[in-house]
């Protein structure tokens, strides 16, 4: 008995060289962390920055999983505090690269003073990411060193972010990372999860390309076994052939108006008269079964709007052989108005007012409906008809013909889960997105890139095409791959004369996302950070 308790205590003496590590890898990161913070903070700032790139210019799309992995790698043993600090410095460079635009809208056109505005961007920038500020803060404490499950806890964390992005306040999900994979192999998988479920599978790709060379806890070979698992995937992606969930319905002519009016000029009175006959003159010489024409082509109110200019519109179109569907406001300025999609054919006749309406729903803060508490904000600038009404969140969409034109205006292509709502009932579901859209409160900036790879990622989540009708560009016809196949070029005027093939059937992510919204991707991401909880407490 006394040699077998001896025996007990050598054995127990005996160095655990698992042990080892782990104290060793804590003693150099307490180290490294305090020498290397102002390396971090310049290194995250970097790839944030050019994370948002390749929204605008997927062929890049690489490039996110990159910099995605970057932020992994240095949150890989990081702190909570640090974890956290590092997403939010990540998130604004992302956030500020990606929307810096809005400078565009406040200074240029909106008369804030350049400090106001660069600092809104900033301030914008910087609370949006206090959301992946949190992810990162959340992975440190979920993280398990196993590289599978750390993946995916880092994916789920992210995804969260993403969601809460989207959806609270209203949601901003501009320059979402799935937006950049419009074009890569992980595309494939929009008609399945959405935008939202390919910028998941991205961080999880991302995570596993990088955590097994950071996490000294991982056994030998894992960053060899990430790499290659990360490969797998983005091969097989590329070479997967999912199934046709939709055919086609009918094919409309269409004839889609671009007016190139500069912004500045937009409500100007001196040039307003020849803006409205442009519009006027292009909407009834137009050829084709459908007319497309912008956002707001015709900028008034109807109590601003002469009759002579009003009723020859409408008659053409009720009279006539085509359809019509262009933006203006609707209601009054003293009780309501809406930003407005008015369609107009033989078919409207006996509805109110003679013809088809759909008011914006998705509302842009600031631009559109001023939060509570910002009225101080919005009076700095010179927005004109800023506090719009609201219109419902499912709308019937516009008859023309066979097909079913589900109109959305401006940024509300943003909203997936919004449009999916629609769908709900396949016998009345669009076979047709039409956007119209005045982004040229924007300039010559990546906003005109973006929104059109936006509307790109609306095609392929619901094999529906998307025509778009914008100001100053983009106005092209999407066909259901998310293929551009006829465009004019941005800041041009014009019309587009094309035709566009519509299409019936839903697709899975059309299906779960109009009657459970994001729910189950928001309840997806927690479970491996459930399963993260079990183990921690098997392991204590």
């Amino acid at each position: 008995m006394p040699e077998q308790k001896r025996s007990a205590r050598l054995s127990s003496s005996q160095p655990d060289p698992r042990a080892d590590r782990q104290r060793s890898s804590r003693r150099k990161a307490s180290t490294t962390d305090h020498v290397f913070v102002g390396f971090d903070l310049i290194f995250v700032v970097l790839l944030g920055g050019l994370h948002a790139l390749p929204t605008a210019y997927p062929k890049f799309w690489w490039l996110q999983l990159l910099c995605a992995a970057g932020l992994a790698h240095r949150v890989a043993r990081a702190g909570i505090g640090r974890s956290a600090f590092l997403g939010w410095a990540f998130g604004t460079a992302w956030l500020c690269v990606g929307t810096w635009w809005l400078y565009v809208s406040m200074h240029r056109y909106g008369g804030l003073s350049a400090p106001l505005a660069g600092g809104a961007v900033f301030a914008l920038s910087a609370f949006l990411s206090l959301y992946l500020a949190a992810a990162m803060a959340l992975f440190a404490m979920m993280r398990r060193h196993r590289l599978w499950l750390d993946a995916l806890i880092f994916g789920g964390c992210w995804l969260l972010a993403e969601l809460a992005r989207g959806f609270i306040l209203t949601g901003f999900p501009w320059a979402a990372s799935g937006y950049a994979h419009v074009d890569s192999p992980l595309a494939a998988l929009a008609p399945l999860v959405g935008v939202y479920g390919i910028g998941a599978v991205a961080a999880v790709v991302a995570a596993l390309l990088v955590l097994g060379l950071r996490d000294a806890s991982q056994p030998g070979g894992a960053a060899a076994v990430g790499a290659c698992a990360a490969g797998i995937v983005l091969v097989g992606l590329a070479f997967l052939k999912l199934p046709t969930f939709s055919g086609a319905s009918g094919t409309l002519q269409l004839a889609l108006l671009q007016p190139n009016v500069p912004q500045n000029e937009k409500f100007a009175v001196e040039v307003l008269p020849q803006n409205l006959a442009w519009a006027a003159d292009k909407l009834m010489a137009a050829k084709g079964d459908l007319v497309i024409a912008p956002e707001t082509i015709v900028p008034l109110l109807p109590e601003q709007l002469p009759p002579e200019y009003w009723q020859p519109l409408l008659k053409h179109f009720q009279r006539g052989p085509q359809a019509g569907l262009f933006g203006r406001p609707l209601g009054n300025l003293e009780t309501n108005y809406t930003n407005s999609a008015v369609g107009i054919s033989r078919d409207t006749v006996k509805m109110v007012d003679g013809f088809y309406r759909y008011d914006k729903h998705h509302l842009v803060p600031f631009g559109e409906f001023i939060p509570a508490g910002f009225r101080w904000f919005t009076n700095l600038m010179n927005i004109p008809l800023g506090d719009f009404g609201r219109g419902p969140r499912v709308a019937s969409s516009f008859p023309v013909k066979t097909e079913r034109i589900a109109p959305n205006i401006c940024f509300e292509d943003l909203f997936g889960e919004e449009l999916a709502a629609r769908f709900a009932d396949e016998q009345v579901a669009p076979t047709m997105f039409a956007n119209l859209t005045n982004i040229g409160w924007f300039g010559d900036t990546i906003a005109v890139a973006q929104h059109l790879h936006i509307s790109r990622m609306r095609t392929l989540e619901f094999q529906r095409p998307m025509v778009r009708a914008t100001n100053t560009g983009t106005t092209a016809v999407i066909d259901h791959t998310g293929r551009v196949t006829d465009s004019l070029a941005p800041f041009t005027q014009g019309v587009l004369v094309a035709p566009v093939t519509g299409r019936v059937g839903i697709t899975p992510f059309a299906w779960w996302a109009s009657r459970f919204g994001l729910l189950p991707l928001a309840l997806g991401a927690l479970v491996p950070m459930l399963f993260a909880l079990v183990l921690r407490r098997r392991e204590d």
